[in-house]
């Protein structure tokens, strides 16, 4: 019970409303474009799909129930993690929710980067990343299985942060994220730009195209991708999407589609080298090759 209460006091159910705010409003602004601008920006009206962006919205709400059981769980553990060890921080402390934003981004940098480099991790991330659009709505597009977020989080209660401040931080940092989903806003300015991260950082990271795969990893900042040689600066409008189209709005196969491809490799298997490398490698690693395939043939990765 007090894990439900803490989960439905989030902020990020509390922003429910503003999302759908943005979204409709964004939605709107996109269609009137699309009916009457005729100057360049025009070919950013794609991106305003009623169909997709009710897919999205779909998985947003599975995400919340799902979000909710994975948190209960995960209240149990963190507790038992932070009950066993002999410092706690102070929940009123402006140092404790300062090492709290950047445990969180930190973390999320390490939990992201290594969702789009393993291959058991991406075939769970690939569903926020398989819309053909950009927008708001795409931000609600969030997986079902949480199993390794779930994981990630331990060094938090080992800090001594109270568990219920872990859902809090990595709440607001998600409620962040919702905002550079959206080709509506064009650069910032520059010091916003190499500090954080920004719609147009994100827009790369969505991108399929060559120069953008696996790239922007980043959270709220931007600041780890500049440091660990993982940032691209946009220099085109990105194709979105995965390199291998699911073409479908089911809701089902959008979410485990990767993990049935992942099966049908593993039953091929010869070898234990083989079964190590389709599970834990990167997305579109063979045998053949021992390493990312290129191009067209890294399958559903970013695009």
């Amino acid at each position: 019970m007090h894990a439900l209460i803490d989960y439905l006091t989030e902020p990020i159910v509390w922003a429910l409303p503003f999302f759908g705010l943005f979204i409709a409003i964004e939605y709107l602004g996109l269609r009137w474009v699309a009916q009457h601008d005729t100057s360049h920006r025009k070919d950013r009206t794609t991106s305003a799909s009623l169909t997709d962006s009710a897919t999205s919205v779909s998985m947003g709400i599975g995400y919340l129930g799902v979000a909710g059981l994975f948190h209960a769980a995960s209240l149990i553990g963190y507790s038992a993690i932070y009950q066993a060890v002999p410092w706690k921080l102070p929940a009123d402390a402006w140092y404790t929710w300062l090492l709290l934003f950047f445990a969180v981004d930190t973390l999320w940098y390490g939990v992201h980067r290594f969702s789009h480099r393993v291959r058991i991790a991406w075939a769970a991330h690939q569903a926020h990343h398989s819309s053909e659009h950009f927008n708001f709505s795409t931000a609600l597009r969030q997986k079902w299985n949480l199993w390794f977020e779930t994981l990630a989080w331990t060094p938090l209660p080992l800090l001594g942060i109270p568990p219920w401040m872990i859902y809090v931080g990595f709440s607001l940092n998600l409620i962040c994220q919702f905002l550079v989903h959206t080709e509506s806003v064009d650069r910032l300015p520059r010091v916003v730009e190499f500090l954080f991260n920004t719609p147009s950082h994100h827009r790369v990271h969505h991108g399929s195209d060559p120069e953008y795969l696996d790239k922007n990893y980043g959270g709220i900042l931007i600041i780890w991708d500049r440091l660990f040689g993982t940032y691209a600066e946009e220099k085109h409008r990105p194709t979105y999407g995965l390199t291998t189209p699911v073409d479908t709005h089911n809701l089902l196969k959008l979410q485990f589609h990767e993990y049935v491809s992942m099966l049908g490799d593993l039953r091929r298997a010869g070898s234990l080298r083989e079964v190590l490398g389709y599970t834990f490698g990167p997305p579109g690693w063979n045998p053949a090759a021992g390493r990312d395939a290129s191009g067209a043939d890294r399958k559903a990765l970013p695009r």
